[in-house]
């Protein structure tokens, strides 16, 4: 069975860093592309950033640099790295093994509020 489990989000202030991770079993992580996808109050899922076995990454226009995906395949575990967050980076925060997010875990909270 398919796990993905991620954990790291909290509340933070403007300007602000976290680290998130997903803890993924029941595949063969190391295989598969990784992806990032999150989703604000009252919108849709909106896909973040995406990164390939070998370590090739994607990001979406509005990540702007500020943030970071990496993933361990030794410890079949995907990173996120979020600097700089704004309020608009409000949202729970799910990894997935396909880009619409269709398979994913539980999600972890990222609220950025002053």
């Amino acid at each position: 069975e398919v796990q993905l489990v991620e954990s790291g989000g909290a509340l933070v202030q403007p300007g602000e860093s976290l680290r998130l991770s997903c803890a993924a079993s029941g595949f063969t992580f190391s295989g598969y592309w990784m992806y990032w996808v999150r989703q604000a109050p009252g919108k849709g899922l909106e896909w973040v950033s995406a990164i390939s076995p070998g370590g090739a990454k994607r990001y979406a226009d509005f990540v702007k640099g500020r943030f970071s995906i990496s993933r361990d395949n030794a410890r079949a575990t995907l990173y996120l790295q979020l600097n700089g967050l704004e309020p608009e980076d409000t949202a729970m925060y799910y990894c997935a093994r396909d880009q619409a997010g269709t398979l994913r875990g539980q999600g972890t909270q990222v609220t950025v509020a002053s």
